[in-house]
């Protein structure tokens, strides 16, 4: 019996009434792999290739033919939004079935929940954060809700996989399995996955069943896409008589911007009116900047407004007033967002994306040009990539076009590759082994030290925890009355605990923006969202300050004026460049070849960056002398490994090397002085690279590498333990070294 054949009748009408020709390939592999065995399926496929029904169609014929006796299937979502757009497609589909679909998320009417914990049924859709409230506020509920449950649906499983949400969202699955006793199948949902057989490893965490993974062929797609390069600040370019081959501009301007328009703000601006589309950008900060800048050339033009705004510290109102307006045909205007709406909302039909800036992953590139091209029009994608003119003196580093160079390379490496970044597994999350103790103790009341160990460590996220470690944890928490011991021996929340997982925040393990203040003596510099470590420098308020102090509970930095200058880069590592795009960066300097998306200005500058490459040598010697005893390393090495790189320098080495003034443009260079020559500097660091050494000589002296949102909880050893071990790249960065040693010495 074919798949088609094997949908239930009310699955067969939904498929006619809306006159598809014949199932989609993913939707048959989807099929045969539900139908057929017992396993978890991984169904990867490109956006818009119906994965949500490749899922469900099965799913629902299942519940059709037996009917559960409690919440049958639970679809967890990454974003709300997500959530609410999948709940008006999956009810249509439900309802002549009279399978109830409930959404629970923050946003969710109180009496649409009452309902749901009254009459648990069909299918519950989730985000992971209102997953967690749900087991710490309905504990004693979770057996009637889910006892019955058979299917996990995890959607958009790859934005789940990078730092602590993955992980949670991981233990909350397998802590309402066991209270519930039950063995659901899982089912990940996602566009792009670089390493499908260790994504299907991570769907399948803590089970004892395999993956599934059905090979879709896909078809060929055909993209249209641009990459135009622009000073900041310029109007105009500097002037160029040169014919170049390059891609002219896709499509005819439809304004104009105002006369002294900032040149890539204005780009985007005269090709935008009367269509629809997105203009991604990398950070919240950002996206407020270009929105309003855009916003006032409509005004400078007298024009009504034509640019809304979406990303998520934005309230549900303003989020959803931009969903509904991109998914109002008739409605032609552009926003400008994060990743909130790299997702699989449906948001209509888009005409095209504009990238600020390169994105730092293949997989966020691949999922943003993504959210374009519906309904038969070909992915179309215009990078915008922008720096500041380089001065007539500028060192080397600061002539070389690095961004225009990453949105090369992240495109090269798909498409020469089909290459998506892997996932990284081997953490060691601290921050979330608190918050998955505190969460566990707080839903299930008085534990025994051993029983709440059992519960905690026995998730599989924390197989890379010890024993000892987790006591270490437990005694801290003690002591900071984060928890508190009873007169039986038992452990129980403390006051200062409580007042964490009181606050709704406690659900979410992601980071919010907290400011912190910064402060000279007595004077108030201003505010960071981010500080860098004790030692390092910071900008603000137009000099360079070190840092001597940070007071986290307080929200203080504390620092000492200095003279240089700070890379814009410092601290901005929001997703982690792989290594493979760094060499990939390192090739594209290296060849000749011209590439068929790149328009005049990137041309041009890419030649101007080409040529300074070769004067200087930069991409076969990685050491170029700037002049005196000045220095430039060029390590091509990813975030983390390059991390490991400026610690391995600074604590291991600069001694042996006289190195002074390191300043780093993560993760492109690092700028010093140093007393010896480059063989001498090679041989240091071969030699110190091949001593043992703890990872944890690499943490500066009193620095607590506060990565992830619990850490100010967590003993301070711990998160140095868990930065050394989970966080820094010493392998890369050691294998960078003996590929030195061999080329040099």
């Amino acid at each position: 019996m074919d798949v088609f054949d094997r949908y239930a009748p009310f699955v067969q009408d939904f498929i006619y009434r809306n006159n598809w020709q014949s199932l989609r390939a993913i939707q048959a592999a989807a099929g045969e792999a539900i139908f057929n065995t017992d396993e978890n399926v991984l169904l990867s496929a490109s956006t818009a290739s119906g994965k949500t029904e490749a899922a469900f169609f099965p799913i629902l014929t299942l519940f059709s033919e037996d009917m559960p006796r409690s919440v049958g299937a639970l679809y967890i979502g990454p974003l709300k939004a997500l959530i609410n757009d999948q709940f008006t497609r999956l009810t249509e589909l439900c309802e002549e079935a009279d399978i109830p679909v409930w959404h629970w998320h923050g946003d969710a009417a109180q009496s649409h929940k009452a309902k749901m914990l009254k009459h648990p049924s069909g299918i519950l859709q989730i985000t992971p954060e209102s997953l967690e409230a749900m087991l710490l506020r309905k504990h004693a509920l979770i057996p009637k809700l889910f006892g019955d449950l058979r299917f996990v649906v995890i959607d958009e499983v790859h934005s789940l996989m990078r730092g602590d949400r993955g992980g949670q969202t991981l233990c909350l699955i397998e802590r309402l399995s066991k209270l519930a006793g039950v063995k659901p199948r899982r089912i990940g949902l996602s566009a792009t996955i670089g390493d499908l057989e260790a994504t299907g490893e991570f769907l399948s965490s803590g089970t004892d069943r395999g993956t599934v993974i059905p090979r879709i062929e896909a078809k060929g797609t055909k993209w249209r896409l641009s990459m135009e390069h622009f000073y900041i600040s310029q109007q105009n370019q500097p002037e160029s008589s040169t014919d170049v081959a390059a891609l002219p501009v896709l499509d005819e301007k439809t304004d104009s911007a105002p006369e002294h328009a900032d040149a890539g703000m204005g780009y985007i601006f005269e090709h935008t009116r009367g269509k629809k589309c997105l203009v991604f950008v990398n950070s919240r900060e950002e996206c407020e900047a270009v929105t309003t800048t855009l916003r006032s050339y409509c005004e400078a033009n007298h024009e009504p407004d034509r640019f809304l705004i979406h990303h998520g510290n934005l309230s549900a109102a303003y989020r959803e007033t931009a969903e509904a307006a991109m998914k109002d045909d008739d409605v032609f205007m552009t926003t400008c967002t994060t990743a909130t709406l790299e997702l699989g909302i449906d948001i209509g039909r888009l005409e095209r994306a504009f990238q600020v800036d390169a994105p730092f992953t293949v997989s966020s590139f691949l999922q943003r040009m993504g959210r374009t091209g519906r309904r038969d029009l070909p992915p179309e994608m215009w990078f915008v990539i922008r720096e500041e003119l380089p001065e007539p003196r500028s060192m080397l580093p600061e002539t070389v076009p690095w961004k225009l160079l990453q949105g090369i390379a992240l495109v090269q490496v798909y498409v020469e590759e089909r290459w998506v970044e892997p996932p990284k597994l081997d953490r060691l999350p601290f921050s979330l082994l608190y918050h998955q103790t505190m969460s566990t103790l707080a839903s299930n009341g008085e534990l025994t030290p051993a029983q709440l160990a059992s519960r905690v460590l026995s998730l599989k996220y924390f197989h890379r925890i010890s024993q000892d470690d987790f006591r270490v944890l437990l005694r801290h928490l003690l002591e900071t009355e984060h928890i508190q011991r009873t007169e039986e021996g038992g452990l129980i929340v403390g006051l200062a605990g409580e007042r964490v997982i009181n606050s709704f925040k406690f659900y979410a393990v992601f980071q919010e923006n907290e400011e912190y203040t910064v402060r000279w003596d007595s004077q108030e510099l201003g505010t960071v969202v981010s500080p860098p470590p004790v030692g390092e420098k910071l900008a603000i308020a137009g000099h360079v300050w070190l840092v001597e102090e940070i007071d986290h509970k307080r929200r203080l930095v504390y620092c000492e004026k200095i003279k240089g200058k700070v890379p814009a880069y410092f601290g901005d590592c929001p997703g982690d460049i792989n290594t493979k795009i760094l060499l990939r960066m390192r090739q594209v300097l290296r060849e000749d070849r011209s590439y068929p998306y790149l328009m005049k200005n990137a041309v041009l500058r890419l030649e101007q960056g080409r040529l300074s490459a070769r004067n200087s040598g930069m991409t076969e010697t990685p050491l170029i002398c700037l002049g005196g005893n000045m220095w430039a390393l060029f390590p091509w090495l990813g975030t983390y490994a390059f991390f490991a790189m400026e610690r391995f320098l600074k604590l291991r080495c600069a001694d042996r090397l006289g190195l002074r003034g390191m300043d780093s443009a993560r993760p492109y260079y690092i700028q010093f002085t140093m007393k010896v020559q480059p063989e001498e500097f090679f041989r240091v660091l071969a030699e110190e690279a091949q001593v043992e050494f703890d990872p944890l000589s690499l943490v500066y002296p009193n620095e607590v590498p506060m990565f992830e949102k619990y850490d100010q909880y967590v003993l301070p050893e711990l998160v140095r333990k868990g930065f050394a071990y989970g966080i820094l790249d010493i392998a890369g960065m050691k294998e960078r070294i003996r590929e030195w040693a061999e080329d040099t010495l």
